[in-house]
């Protein structure tokens, strides 16, 4: 009987060496401290991409120099076995020892050891997967072009079937595969926005949207728009707090099911605000929601206990899509909420007698940073319009956050730059710090931008490809590491690779704001009998309320 001869998984030694040098700079310091199998995960892909291009230098160099391939001898894979084994081995030791100074940075634990194993092993299995995933089309296109050439000539042939599988691949990628699972998202997220947690209870007072005498019906509020009405401190709680009297904070709400369009949407939120006396209060807040209509409960939650609950905040949902969805597939919706709901709000405010007014603030954070932005023309339209603002992990692709930070002062840092000496925007990275330039007045209203320096959110751009950004250039961040240096190509793929972990870093680094809120709208508010210890309190307990929150940040909840 004939043997059963079981397929080898054979590789060239170009590409080999492409995986090995992709591998080896994926390892290298990124932005946050990466979980292991995540690390693997990323080494897998980038020595998959190696390979690839590995491959394609070798082919072209013979192609142009009119080569053959040259064969590969047993001590060319000893050599290559033995540089690889002991560059895996120092770059892996190394990278634990950078991991473990990113972790010391942000207040976390060293790495585990299981690490040394696990991200070789996972990245290997995901190597072969994907160089045999690339090696079933080159099949494919082998078996079309045959098939075409007794049509065609060789050569047009192999070219036309190598255009086809291509096409259809980047199709079935971009098209089939993205929109199916667009769509399955999709459904899963709007399946998701009807249910109603049994520990969430519809609002009994009058002063939030969803209760009986709300203008927007409390199942048509989504998910995250229910969570955001039916908690929150009471009038009672914040007293307790301050030891002040206070009044009942109050909260309106339009979910994406309350109204078919933006306008009409952002009209019902108005509207019902008006019912709960909202415009009758000291502060009002325009609040950009994230993709699901999500709103940080930290930064409404310390709005509310700084103004002694003497406030009303508004804001609605644009979709039910978490924030990177939301970005992928419909930038658009975000921008059209923003400007709705902040028209819909001033046009109400400026009907009021001047003297009745309440004070007039706005906030977003992330994506909804871009949809509030996306209200203004800049800084004088900021300071005319408000009295206050308050933008958390702006994303790179915010007009107005670009705008002022490439216009900064000459000499003043990417990170934390100074615009116009700081009359009326200012950044931070930290809110415990008085904000830069700190010999000169920050004039009401102020507008404040709270930015992380390890926030891959914010500084992701394509630009990163082939341009070194002044983040890196410059003295770094108090939380990213000093090793840390811009390479082409590579530095785009790891900020790219640390956005999927931008959450799960401690408050105060990465995308994870919970608890900054108190000490930002504290610089803007500027509220009397607020001592430095009080605000430390109020932060301490937000924290804490989003630890005992099934132990996931209430950002994470998006």
């Amino acid at each position: 009987m004939p043997r059963l001869k079981m397929p080898r998984f054979q590789y060239t030694l170009p590409g080999l060496v492409g995986a090995f040098a992709f591998a080896a700079m994926s390892l290298m310091p990124s932005l946050l401290p990466r979980p292991a199998l995540f690390q693997g995960a990323v080494a897998g892909i980038s020595a998959a991409i190696g390979y690839g291009i590995g491959v394609l230098i070798a082919w072209l160099w013979r192609a142009f120099a009119n080569r053959d391939t040259i064969p590969t001898k047993t001590w060319h894979w000893r050599a290559l076995g033995g540089t690889a084994a002991a560059g895996i081995a120092i770059a892996s030791a190394i990278s634990t020892g950078e991991q473990n100074q990113i972790r010391e940075l942000m207040g976390q634990g060293p790495a585990s050891t299981w690490r040394y194993l696990t991200v070789p092993l996972l990245s290997i299995v995901l190597f072969i997967l994907l160089v045999a995933v690339g090696r079933g089309l080159r099949k494919a296109s082998n078996w079309l072009s045959n098939l075409l050439r007794r049509v065609i000539g060789p050569k047009a042939a192999k070219a036309s079937a190598v255009l086809v599988v291509s096409v259809l691949t980047f199709l079935a990628l971009s098209g089939l595969v993205f929109d199916n699972v667009i769509k399955a998202v999709d459904s899963s997220f709007a399946l998701g926005d009807v249910q109603i947690p049994k520990t969430l209870e519809q609002p009994t007072s009058e002063l939030r949207s969803g209760s009986e005498a709300s203008l927007a019906k409390w199942e048509d509020l989504g998910r995250q728009g229910r969570r955001f009405v039916g908690r929150g401190p009471t009038g009672e709680e914040i007293a307790e707090f301050t030891g002040r009297p206070a009044l009942d904070p109050i909260r309106a709400y339009a979910g994406t099911a309350n109204a078919e369009n933006v306008e009409e949407r952002a009209a019902l939120a108005v509207d019902d605000l008006v019912r709960a006396g909202g415009f009758e209060r000291g502060h009002l807040l325009v609040a950009g929601s994230t993709g699901s209509g999500f709103i940080e409960p930290s930064a409404s939650n310390s709005f509310e206990y700084l103004t002694d609950g003497d406030s009303a905040i508004v804001s609605m949902q644009y979709s039910y899509l978490p924030s990177w969805v939301s970005f992928l597939v419909d930038q658009t919706a975000a921008r059209n909420a923003g400007r709705a709901l902040f028209d819909e709000v001033y046009e109400r405010w400026l009907e009021l007698p001047v003297e009745s007014r309440p004070k007039l603030y706005v906030f977003g954070e992330s994506l909804g940073s871009f949809a509030m932005e996306t209200a203004f023309s800049g800084e004088a339209d900021l300071r005319n319009r408000t009295s206050g603002v308050l933008f958390v992990g702006p994303p790179n692709f915010n007009e107005l956050y670009s705008e002022f930070r490439n216009n900064r002062a000459p000499g003043s840092k990417e990170i934390e730059p100074v615009f116009r000496d700081g009359r009326i925007v200012r950044f931070t990275n930290s809110v415990w710090q008085d904000s830069i330039p700190a010999n000169k007045p920050w004039k009401s209203p102020r507008v404040l931008y709270l930015v992380h320096t390890s926030d891959p959110i914010t500084w992701w751009s394509p630009d990163l490809i082939w341009n070194e950004p002044d983040w890196l250039s410059e003295p770094h961040g108090a939380d990213v590491a000093p090793s840390m240096r811009w390479f082409p190509i590579i530095t785009f793929w790891q900020t790219s690779a640390d956005m999927a972990v931008s959450m799960g870093v401690p408050p105060g680094h990465g995308h994870n704001f919970v608890g900054e809120h108190v000490g930002a709208w504290a610089q803007i508010l500027q509220p009397a009998d607020w001592s430095e210890a009080d605000l430390t309190r109020l932060k301490d307990k937000l924290v804490k309320a989003a630890e005992e929150n099934a132990g996931i940040p209430p950002s994470m909840q998006d």
